[in-house]
């Protein structure tokens, strides 16, 4: 029984229709017809249900699916193995990120990345939103949050702590920003999100946690542009420290409150390297684990 048309057959029951594994492939959609028609005459039963509006798995078909993912996933691990053995991590490492802490965080990396795995390619997907790392084929994604749900497993790369930022030319030319408190009395330059537009929660030394009214008329919808805005003097932000180091080292950002934890949400947000459930993880994912752990948590203390 040819392999090939099992993995074709798997392929095709995660995508839905038979045009998107072919062009995934890169071959005419007829050939993927073929290849399904002779494993189903191989195998004795009809693993679709056609129509011409869509395709769905038969009975036999889920039920031959289920048995099949864990051989083609322990194949591919066997593969993987005995060429490690000689040329270390090959293949392709999808990976996935926010836009902004792709470009912040991702994108300075990639040239210590190729140089370690030459042998490896990688698709970086940069989005906002959530894909689904099973049904979308993504073997890494890099989550920002407390904590992480679904059939995922997770390492955390860093701690996220948040800062209230202002530029130098803001603070000069404004009233004095002492106390949390004082913020209800400036224009904020707020995130679009919710919970970050009308408090932010401080915690101070002595564990004392207390919220602070935040108001202002221009709000932004990507972390990257309230960062621009704040930079050119538009008002005090809160910011990932990942994403202002430099600018604080530098002096073009200063933290208000440096005294305090800052959050709009939870003081224990993290990032979080996460990857689909597997009996055998893949040496590609493991070795850009590995890396990604250590480089990111350099770079996000600057």
């Amino acid at each position: 029984m040819d392999v090939d048309s099992i993995r074709i057959f798997a392929d095709i029951a995660r995508a839905g229709n038979f045009a998107a594994v072919a062009r995934e492939r890169g071959v005419e959609p007829s050939s993927i017809s073929r290849a399904i028609s002779a494993l189903e005459a191989s195998l004795g039963f009809r693993l679709f249900q056609r129509s011409t509006r869509k395709v769905a798995l038969s009975e036999a078909g889920a039920l031959y699916l289920s048995r099949i993912e864990s051989a083609l996933s322990d194949l591919d691990a066997a593969r993987e193995e005995a060429r490690a053995l000689s040329e270390g991590p090959t293949g392709v490492l999808r990976l996935t990120a926010s836009v902004t802490f792709g470009l912040i965080m991702i994108v300075p990396l990639l040239p210590e990345f190729r140089a370690a795995f030459s042998r490896l390619a990688l698709e970086l997907e940069l989005t906002d939103q959530n894909l689904d790392l099973v049904a979308d084929r993504i073997d890494l994604a890099v989550r920002l949050a407390p904590s992480y749900r679904g059939d995922v497993i997770g390492v955390k790369a860093f701690d996220i702590r948040y800062r209230v930022c202002a530029a130098p030319s803001y603070l000069s030319s404004t009233a004095r920003i002492e106390r949390p408190a004082d913020l209800a009395e400036h224009r904020c330059i707020l995130l679009t999100l919710p919970q970050f537009r009308n408090r932010w929660i401080f915690g101070d030394k002595a564990g004392v946690v207390a919220e602070a009214k935040v108001g202002g008329d221009l709000v932004i919808s990507a972390m990257l542009a309230v960062r621009a805005a704040a930079l050119r003097g538009l008002g005090p932000a809160l910011l990932p420290h990942w994403l202002v180091c430099n600018d604080l080292r530098t002096g073009a950002l200063i933290d208000v409150f440096r005294d305090f934890d800052v959050t709009a949400t939870d003081f224990t947000t993290a990032a979080w390297l996460l990857y689909p459930s597997r009996r055998h993880m893949p040496l590609k994912t493991r070795a850009a684990i590995d890396f990604f752990k250590s480089r990111l948590r350099s770079l996000a203390e600057g």
